[in-house]
């Protein structure tokens, strides 16, 4: 059974308070390195970045991470552009939902064999299971809920939902 917990109208708003907790916390950077999660992360950076673009005079860099969810040791991340191109900027890592936050700290790793400015984390849904010492340094919604509970978060056209099944 679907209940759903966050609407289209509530993800707009949260996906701009966000946007505007990076930004304050970036005002005198001229570059922002926005790097989404492949799959609902990068959905949910695109929509942060655009945003973004409308509220500061900053340049918006999207960057895509890559790795395997289910193994990120053994296949490592990769990302779209260079590290030479993040290395001593801000980084905001994206992702949809925090689970176990594996996912999550395996890219805050890949981000941090180079020197930045600042790095920092931001999720749409914090599911509170973390196995991992990550956290959120953004997240639109803190949920408690059981380990059988699965989060879905959908992306779609003037459609976007979360759901607790």
């Amino acid at each position: 059974m679907q209940n759903k917990i966050l609407s289209h109208n509530q993800i707009q708003h949260k996906v701009k308070r966000i946007a505007y907790q990076i930004y304050e916390a970036n005002v005198e950077e001229t570059e922002i390195v926005i790097a989404g999660i492949d799959g609902g992360g990068l959905k949910f950076a695109k929509k942060l970045s655009t945003v973004l673009q409308d509220i500061t005079t900053a340049k918006i860099t999207l960057c895509t991470v890559k790795m395997d969810k289910k193994n990120p040791l053994n296949s490592g991340v990769t990302t779209s552009i260079s590290k030479e191109e993040y290395t001593n900027k801000s980084v905001v890592l994206i992702d949809d939902v925090l689970n176990s936050g594996t996912t999550l700290i395996y890219g805050v790793f890949h981000f941090l064999k180079v020197p930045l400015r600042q790095l920092k984390t931001a999720v749409l849904v914090n599911r509170n299971h973390k196995k991992y010492p990550v956290k959120a340094d953004y997240k639109g919604l803190s949920l408690s809920t059981s380990l059988q509970e699965h989060i879905e978060v959908e992306f779609k056209d003037n459609d976007d939902a979360v759901y607790l099944n």
